[in-house]
């Protein structure tokens, strides 16, 4: 900020020196049935430009933020939604299964019991 008050500075004088040289601008500004005119009327105009967009930027960064958490929370339902289908196609389809699942079940546990063995076998190894 200490770089732009110079120039800002700078920019007020020569506004001032051009409203002294030239005569009115026209530029006039009514705030509450006041009329003001002159580099006055420009500084209040540009004030409130100026203001009226800062809200308008705070605005859209709170609405930014609200739709980012929408969404957010969105996809954290549908992945739950999809999750929730998914176990419900499941135990749909579970019973037709079985006659699957049985043998894999069999085999499953001899491979598993064979591992141990082969495990045990190996710890116990002499040097």
């Amino acid at each position: 900020m200490k770089k732009y008050a110079p120039l800002l500075l700078l920019f007020l004088f020569i506004m001032v020196a051009w409203e002294a040289m030239v005569g009115p601008s026209g530029v006039s500004v009514n705030v509450d049935g006041d009329e003001l005119g002159g580099p006055a009327a420009a500084l209040v105009g540009v004030l409130f430009a100026g203001g009226g967009l800062l809200i308008a930027g705070i605005v859209m960064l709170f609405v930014g933020v609200l739709l980012a958490l929408l969404f957010a929370g969105l996809g954290v339902l549908a992945v739950g939604g999809l999750a929730l289908g998914a176990l419900v196609l499941a135990l749909m389809v579970s019973p037709l299964l079985l006659p699957l699942a049985i043998p894999l079940a069999i085999v499953w546990y001899f491979a598993s019991r064979a591992r141990k063995q082969r495990a045990g076998h190996e710890a116990v190894k002499p040097l």
